[in-house]
């Protein structure tokens, strides 16, 4: 408007006087800018209530009961049973207790703690006869998993009451991990602090042992205390008791069936970020290769394009994957239960309450839930056995079924034995079982899911942003029946050929964060020990302290298998020192804590007096143990330490997270 302003003041007096104070042309532009502006301001207005979108993505209240204590009353159910699981175990424990209730005349749910409002524990008093069952694995350095973390969170910062509250738990764990069942412990313990009642002993499974043999003792004994405590009898009737209603679809658009998505149909088809667990991304491989020159193993290298995907990673992450099962396994399963594996079928939950509407993701074909959905390599659970013993036409075979699934000394050796000594798995089992032919819907609904399986990331993305590298061994021995045994995912990965007839082979993947993380100072001094392919985080660690060399920074002492990289990396400056130990490829076997106490006092200085940190990656079982050992064994010789003391020093080093370990059994 100053523009109009100014050039209408250059007109004569006289012309101004018969003029209007606004012309036609002022009058036009004011209205079209004072428009502009009304539309700008509303339109920016709109725009701010964006989030609503995030709640399309949300189930609907409606939909979704958050309230366990509202649905067990709506549904006349007395007995809960929360899981903490991370791969599926504490769930298939939590499904197999609340299905026992109704023996003894009670009625339970199984429950995800994510799913519902936990703070409501109290209220449980409010149901008669009620008790609360927690099924808690723990993950990691004495984590919770992730479904269960909310609940954790929940039960250290509440000072609620949780007074007439019946509780027990069962711990999932391994005894090769430094912190062996912290987490049901934790449970056991915070809950009895806030005034609930343990009716039951804490149960402890151990994974490295027989985890399976735990359960079903502390379940036997169990059940018999509790129907002492609320003054029930067992129905004595142990017939099975389904789940699953089968229903099979004949004229059925096959748009609309699954074929191994794991949340939304089509999401193979067509990608959306964010990529996570329920909707992993298809990575192209770009590289598949071989590393070792010698020996009988196969140990490979593979490299993913993530490119476009939006995914970030750090060094030390883990990058889930999404094996597929041997489909040579798959059509054998098919021919000894004689159907066709193509059918579409949905197994549509009994309750109809239940958050859990199929045991997988329906409808699907058989074909799809064997390959994709079901764990059908390891050796079955008891529970598989029990339920599938009434199928069996021999009496001796259904007799030694059931057997099996109980805790008695006798069933416990014969599971032992037949099942997990001699690696049978559901398919060689009903071949040498040959009076057992279950209906294959019953199977699919006792077979548990196959799981995503985790690697240590053998990249920076410093160096490599738009690629994740992944090494492993391939798993393949022969059984004690004579069977070659293959593991699912690194026999699928070792296939994932890098163009399989003009396709390009891809990988469903995620990623999980981690704590394994160099230090924030990169002039502190690293010391990694990783055997085998425990050097696979370490090869993104040496990449990136690399990387940050090359920025001009200043990068702390760094201390055969990739065996062109490192020895480029040891010429280039960026490990200061490289001890290698062949413990397979020599008479002499030479392991890395013999390493460790060869060079004892540089290690020492850099841990004592530079602040280094330590980081071990590997097997749990006996490596990462003695090396532990053996870093104590130093602090008592160098730093004149009691072995109390050393233990104490090497715990601090954990605490303050300059030992850090990725390790698995």
């Amino acid at each position: 408007m100053a523009d109009v302003e100014a050039e209408s003041s250059t007109q004569p007096e006289a012309m101004e006087e018969e003029n209007p104070l606004f012309s036609n042309l002022d009058l036009f532009l004011f209205t079209l800018i004072a428009g502009l502006i009304i539309y700008w301001f509303m339109s920016r207005k709109k725009a701010e209530p964006i989030p609503e979108f995030k709640k399309l993505n949300q189930p609907a209240p409606s939909t979704q009961e958050t309230s366990f204590i509202e649905k067990m009353k709506k549904t006349g159910r007395n007995i809960v049973v929360f899981y903490g699981s991370q791969t599926g175990t504490g769930e298939e424990f939590a499904n197999r207790l609340s299905k026992d209730a109704q023996r003894y005349g009670m009625k339970g749910m199984a429950a995800d703690p994510e799913e519902y409002d936990m703070s409501e524990l109290s209220r449980l008093a409010e149901i008669g006869n009620s008790l609360a069952i927690f099924c808690m694995a723990t993950y990691g350095e004495g984590d919770p998993t992730d479904n269960a973390q909310d609940f954790y969170d929940w039960l250290q910062e509440t000072d609620g009451q949780l007074n007439g509250v019946n509780y027990t738990v069962f711990a999932l764990g391994n005894k090769t991990y430094e912190h062996y069942n912290a987490m049901g412990a934790y449970v056991d313990k915070r809950l009895e602090e806030l005034g609930a009642k343990r009716v039951f002993d804490l149960g402890m499974g151990d994974d490295d042992g027989n985890l399976e043999e735990d359960f079903v003792t502390w379940r036997e004994q169990f059940w018999p205390a509790m129907c002492e405590h609320f003054g029930v009898e067992a129905s004595g009737e142990d017939s099975s008791v389904r789940q699953y209603e089968l229903k099979e679809h004949n004229d059925i658009n096959m748009n609309k069936v699954y074929t191994g998505e794991l949340g939304r149909l089509k999401s193979f088809e067509t990608q959306k970020p964010p990529f996570d667990a329920k909707n992993p991304f298809l990575a192209p491989v770009t590289v598949n290769r071989k590393l070792n020159k010698a020996g009988d193993r196969h140990l490979m290298h593979l490299e993913v394009d993530i490119t476009g995907s939006k995914i970030r990673y750090e060094s030390g992450d883990h990058v889930a994957v999404y094996p597929t099962n041997d489909t040579v396994i798959v059509n054998k399963l098919g021919q000894i239960l004689g159907v066709d594996l193509d059918s579409v079928i949905s197994l549509n939950n009994l309750d109809e309450e239940s958050n859990k509407k199929h045991p997988f993701p329906c409808p699907t074909t058989y074909r799809t839930a064997l390959t994709h959905y079901l764990d059908i390599i390891h050796p079955p659970r008891t529970n598989v056995l029990y339920e599938l013993a009434q199928y069996a036409t021999d009496p001796k075979d259904q007799e030694n079924m059931r057997k099996m699934a109980s805790s008695a000394p006798e069933g416990k050796a014969l599971y032992q034995s037949f099942v997990l000594e001699d690696n049978r798995n559901i398919l060689a089992i009903l071949e040498d079982l040959p009076s057992l032919r279950p209906p294959i819907d019953h199977l699919c609904e006792l077979m548990p899911r196959l799981q995503a399986r985790y690697y240590s990331i053998a990249s920076s993305s410093k160096v490599h942003p738009n690629s994740i590298h992944i090494c492993a061994v391939v798993v393949e021995y022969t059984t004690k029946t004579g069977r070659l045994t293959k593991g699912v995912a690194t026999t699928w990965l070792k296939n994932k050929l890098v163009a399989d007839n003009g396709h390009k082979s891809t990988v469903p993947m995620y990623i999980r964060k981690s704590q394994f993380r160099l230090p924030f100072k990169a002039s502190n001094p690293v010391i990694m020990v990783g055997p085998g392919t425990g050097i696979a985080p370490f090869m993104g660690f040496i990449q990136e302290r690399g990387w940050l060399k090359e920025q001009g920074k200043e990068v702390g002492e760094t201390d055969y298998l990739y065996q062109e990289e490192l020895e480029e990396a040891e010429k280039a400056g960026v490990i200061t020192k490289l001890n290698v130990a062949f413990s397979r490829d020599q008479e002499q076997k030479v392991y890395v804590q013999h390493l460790l106490r060869t060079n004892k006092e540089d290690l020492w200085r850099q841990i004592h007096t530079d602040n280094a940190h330590i980081y071990i990656c590997g097997d749990a079982r006996n490596m990462a143990r003695d090396v532990q050992t053996a870093f104590y064994e130093i602090a008592e010789e160098l730093g004149g330490m009691t072995r109390t003391q050393a233990t104490d020093y090497i715990k601090k080093l954990m605490t303050k997270g300059r030992y850090s370990q990725d390790v698995w059994s």
